[in-house]
């Protein structure tokens, strides 16, 4: 029974104690997480596995004692929802950071901060392999122990369906207000109920993303380059659209056709609607083929890989394989915002290099692992443009804008456009700030879209084979701030920000 003198009876407009109850649940889940590389320590016979038992603890005790203290009773509001998931991504990550600070890795907490909110949005941007501005020389990729290396593909494996969706799913006590919850963390402008309960969807859609994940670590394991700690890894990596791999030089270290041809095509998949392939997998196949957004997905990819290949053929004078190799593994890529790499795209030509920056503003498709403001939103921002020009001939007709048989309700057009404004504000300021710490344009802006749209390299000084260990701390935390608005779509984070949240 609930500690009532903690707790009023009489429920506050916003009610912190239940929020900080939920926060508990969820930190108290990561405990869980952190034991499972301690077991691969164990497997690698790495001193380093008391650094997960010692973060494990801490966060039994300090989300177990939360959660004890102020167990949710009430049904979550949807102030609360918004609150409890923003606050989740940061507690989450705040916890997340305690392996590489232990173990003494990473002996400042920004960096393992920085790192391990990369990996839980699947970001993908890492601070490994370079000199921070203290001076300090980050380690190489490949020189940090498995454990370390498979916590940083959990948390983007975890990071990419959501925590919260996943614990949703396992954790029938969160059950209360989880509505609230799904709406607020999952990403897209809507929210597909595969059931009536928010419970069994999260099942469903946790069932497909573990099947898939199975599938391709599978694939690469049958590669005599990857073994299957490496093929694991990746696989996370790959369905959850992150990035992070165990090679510096990403999946260019393995040269090989048959993993390129592999993860391009799983990067592919991760980037649709996972409502769409339970119901292809159902034997839907209707509802999968004829969705407009998953056709419009497919066919911006097909042109993108048509126009970066014909670039690197003629321009760049690659082959004609190599050029649809490459240009297919790169677009692929960044549109999913998964950020994996096998080519240095800033060597391109102009015209190649710069229509591959404007896939960095695509994303996949809403309900995907993929970030970015998603293809829905690209559909419905190129539908009211030609609205526009035939209001401006038809000045008194009623037009409104349908995509396929689905009429576009007005408030979700006001919100898309307003989503793309805040998309672009957000975007300026921290490529802004980032100016103001003297990095050049082409940096700045590169820093700034790379982590609001979670894909991890940039350009300039960040580009596919630099890192983001040279920012300095201040910067740092304004691009895990940028990191987390665009894992959460903007509104989710920047609502927080609002007087009108707080107000009665």
């Amino acid at each position: 029974m609930q500690n009532t003198s903690i707790k009023s009876f009489k429920r506050p407009q916003i009610d912190f104690l239940t929020v900080l109850g939920i926060l508990g649940a969820f930190v108290f889940f990561l405990g869980f997480a952190l034991l499972i590389p301690m077991g691969i320590a164990f497997i690698y016979d790495e001193a380093v596995w008391h650094t997960f038992l010692y973060s494990a603890s801490i966060a039994f005790v300090v989300g177990g004692a939360l959660y004890y203290l102020f167990k949710p009773e009430e049904e979550v509001r949807i102030r609360e929802g918004f609150l409890v998931v923003s606050l989740t991504w940061l507690f989450l990550s705040l916890v997340g950071a305690l392996p590489f600070v232990i173990s003494g890795i990473l002996p400042s907490y920004t960096d393992a901060v920085f790192e391990t909110m990369s990996g839980l949005t699947t970001t993908g941007a890492t601070i490994f392999g370079g000199e921070t501005s203290s001076g300090f020389m980050n380690p190489q990729i490949e020189s940090l122990p498995n454990s370390m290396l498979f916590w940083r593909s959990l948390a983007h494996w975890l990071g990419g369906m959501g925590i919260i969706v996943l614990t949703l799913a396992i954790l029938p006590l969160l059950g209360v207000g989880g509505m609230q919850l799904f709406q607020a963390e999952s990403p897209g402008p809507t929210t597909d109920k595969l059931t009536p309960r928010v419970q069994e969807t999260a099942k469903l859609l946790w069932g497909v993303y573990v099947a898939f994940t199975g599938v391709e670590f599978l694939l690469l394991w049958l590669h005599p380059s990857m073994d299957w700690f490496e093929a694991i890894n990746h696989a996370f990596a790959t369905l959850a659209t992150g990035g992070f791999s165990t090679r510096n030089a990403s999946i260019q270290a393995f040269d090989s056709v048959y993993i390129d041809s592999v993860i391009t095509l799983f990067m592919f998949l991760a980037g649709i609607n996972f409502a769409m392939h339970f119901r292809l997998l159902k034997g839907d196949k209707e509802s999968f083929f004829n969705n407009r957004e998953t056709r419009f997905y497919a066919l911006i990819t097909g042109i993108s890989i048509v126009v970066i290949s014909a670039s690197l053929w003629i321009f760049d004078e690659y082959s004609f394989g190599n050029a649809i190799r490459y240009g297919a593994f790169q677009v692929v890529s960044i549109i999913t915002t998964t950020g994996f790499g096998t080519d240095n795209y800033e060597l391109w030509y102009s015209f190649g290099g710069f229509f591959l920056f404007l896939l960095f503003f695509t994303g996949g498709c809403a309900g995907s692992t993929g970030g970015g403001p998603k293809m829905i939103r690209w559909m419905i921002i190129i539908r009211n443009s030609f609205r526009e020009f035939k209001q401006i001939v038809h000045p008194k007709a009623v037009l409104p804008i349908r995509i396929g048989n689905k009429t576009i309700d007005y408030q979700i057009q006001r919100t898309v456009l307003s989503f793309f404004v805040l998309y672009l504000v957000v975007f300026g300021v921290g490529a802004l700030v980032m100016a103001t710490m003297g990095f050049d344009l082409e940096s700045s802006i590169g820093a700034s879209i790379a982590c609001l749209g979670n894909i991890g390299p940039g350009w300039g000084a960040f580009g596919p084979t630099d890192n983001f260990a040279q920012i300095p701390y201040i910067g740092k935390w304004v691009l895990i701030f940028l990191m987390m608005v665009g894992r959460l779509e903007i509104f989710t984070v920047l609502l927080l920000f609002t007087p009108t949240f707080w107000k009665q």
